[in-house]
């Protein structure tokens, strides 16, 4: 039917959303993680 097409259609695209809003998620996290060890790096130097 199609009322059930719509609503995998509709499910199908959030998942989309949620999978690039984790994927723009987990390279923030990692640049935040690369950033830190920089700065650890850079206090051990002083």
């Amino acid at each position: 039917p199609a009322k059930e097409r719509k609503r995998l259609a509709a499910a199908e695209k959030r998942v989309k959303e949620l999978e690039r809003e984790l994927h723009r998620k987990e390279k923030a996290l990692a640049e935040t993680a690369a950033l830190l060890v920089l700065e650890k790096k850079l206090h051990r130097q002083i």
